[in-house]
């Protein structure tokens, strides 16, 4: 394990020494977010462990996951993770109005 870490430092050096980014942050960024892209199952994963955290509220969560509030809901209902009602009101009523959108109803 201890040669994996050496080489992983030396490997996250020289991607700024190459000038290939700017800092190992801005690497570490990209690369997160590109393999994030190719498995939105791990994203909507995280998105939910980072809802219960209390990091994002549904709305936030969904939204970062890429998935609908009504998804987002069922990943945490598998998850056996409790919704708490911590969202603001303006979200409240976009998730009502994102769920009769879904629906083929519109808001009166």
């Amino acid at each position: 394990m201890k040669n994996s870490l050496l080489e992983l430092d030396e490997e996250l050096s020289a991607v700024t020494e190459a000038g290939l980014y700017e800092s190992r942050e801005a690497f570490l960024h990209d690369a997160v977010n590109t393999f994030l892209a190719a498995r939105p199952d791990l994203r909507e994963a995280l998105a939910c462990k980072l809802y219960e955290k209390g990091v994002f509220s549904l709305g936030r969560a969904a939204a970062w996951a890429g998935v609908s509030t009504e998804v987002l809901k069922e990943a945490l209902h598998r998850r056996g993770i409790t919704r708490e009602a911590p969202e603001s009101l303006d979200e409240v009523e976009a998730m009502a109005r994102e769920t009769l959108k879904a629906a083929g109803r519109s808001a009166s």
